[in-house]
């Protein structure tokens, strides 16, 4: 095996998942044949497999979402492929990147040889991703959440809940093997009703809470408030940027 060789992620004949937390919504996956990288914001990439094609997600044009350096990380790796949702401008994407830009609207499909895209429609900008590639299904919400506040109006936050559960229905029943979920310690009290739905609405094998913040205490928070909760082996604890994680 080259240096540049990454090993078989195959175990027991089953196909694995590596992730690797970034920062705040900032993942990279990668299978058995590609890396996926989903919303960069700030961090440091790991080492990218040359040999396996890097897919570069980016959920709305939010600066904690999509952040143009990340081309500067990824220019060097022999195939890239940028998948945007439609509100990110083309003439933000380097000239070299811009005819295999993928430019998605929600409720749109796309797919290649090696994995098919399904955007869904934020409660806020853009589109989320589920995304389908060797055998494994993945999930990352962008900013599609429950998005309710203190201080709203009780008719705006009614109406919040009632976007934010019909555009998750595409999800129910769906078997997931990797879910990237917002768990956003500004919501107060609120915080986890997001997260919450999904849990009830998709088979999720590992749902990794992301938009914290770095508070990473909200996912011990939900731990302590769900103590008899099913989906409690679900839930993985994140503690810091750059661990990684299996998902079997």
């Amino acid at each position: 095996m080259t240096k540049n060789e990454a090993p078989t992620l195959i175990q027991s004949g089953k196909p694995i998942i590596k992730i690797t937390y970034i920062g705040h919504s900032g993942f990279l996956a990668e299978t058995e044949r590609t890396l996926l990288l989903f919303d960069y914001y700030r961090g440091d990439l790991p080492p990218l497999a040359e040999n396996k094609p890097l897919y570069v997600f980016a959920s709305h044009r939010h600066g904690d979402h999509f952040n143009p350096q990340v081309f500067g990380l990824t220019e060097k790796h022999p195939q890239t492929r940028c998948i945007f949702s439609r509100d990110i401008w083309r003439s933000r994407v380097p000239e070299a990147l811009r005819e295999g830009l993928v430019s998605l609207k929600p409720r749109q499909q796309w797919q290649d040889e090696l994995l098919a895209v399904t955007t869904l429609k934020s409660t806020d900008e853009g589109v989320a991703f589920l995304v389908e590639t060797d055998g494994m299904t993945l999930y990352h919400a962008g900013d599609l959440n429950d998005w309710r506040w203190e201080g709203e109006p009780e008719s705006w936050n009614r109406q919040m809940q009632e976007n934010y559960r019909k555009n998750l229905e595409p999800l129910r029943g769906r078997s997931i093997d990797a879910a990237f979920v917002p768990l956003d310690p500004r919501q107060g009290k609120d915080y986890c009703l997001g997260m919450d739905h999904f849990l009830e609405t998709a088979r999720v094998r590992k749902v990794f809470p992301m938009h914290c913040w770095e508070d990473y205490g909200i996912i011990d928070r939900w731990f302590d408030e769900h103590p008899d909760s099913p989906f409690r082996d679900c839930v993985v604890k994140i503690r810091r940027r750059g661990e990684t994680f299996t998902v079997l």
